[in-house]
């Protein structure tokens, strides 16, 4: 019997994002940035870092981590803006994250299109993605993440009034 392509969706209200901007893109920048925020004792979700625009040498690097730990790593990141030589530091705590699950999705084409079409329609816009060959997780906001679950469970038939739940078990070995 085939694995179902999608497992289940989670959804989190307990990250903060962080976004460095106008951060120097050169080699180790991200290794500085990384060591002062686990100097914190605070642990990193998901990373994103765009690329460099154009002709300016720079790019932003937004990252999410636990609501409890971001006031630490956000001050030690402020506190190091001259040695880092980024532009600004933006701090949204109003965010969720919604991560649809499923090991199916790796010989599935078409589970993100159809992930971003059912947000898109949905009017949720997303703020971060974040893939494995298992998972994909969006950052939007925290206002909207109902309704992202929502629309998700619906457009990948999860929300079905007859539904059957698998249970692997074993060893784990």
């Amino acid at each position: 019997m085939e694995a179902p392509v999608i497992s289940g969706i989670a959804h989190d209200r307990s990250q903060d994002k962080i976004t460095l901007v106008g951060v120097p893109d050169v080699p180790g920048a991200a290794a500085r940035i990384f060591a002062i925020v686990a100097g914190t004792d605070a642990n990193i979700d998901m990373i994103v870092q765009d690329v460099s625009a154009e002709g300016t040498g720079l790019t932003n690097i937004s990252f999410t981590c636990p609501d409890g730990d971001s006031a630490d790593a956000r001050a030690a990141l402020e506190a190091a803006q001259g040695e880092l030589g980024f532009r600004s530091l933006h701090f949204n705590p109003d965010i969720g994250k919604l991560s649809l699950v499923g090991a199916g999705m790796r010989s599935h084409p078409g589970v993100s299109a159809k992930l971003f079409s059912a947000l898109s329609e949905a009017g949720v816009n997303i703020h971060m993605i974040s893939t494995s060959e298992i998972r994909i997780s969006v950052v939007v906001d925290d206002s909207v993440l109902d309704e992202a679950v929502r629309a998700v469970h619906s457009a990948f038939g999860l929300d079905a009034s007859t539904a059957e739940a698998v249970v692997y078990g074993g060893t784990g070995r």
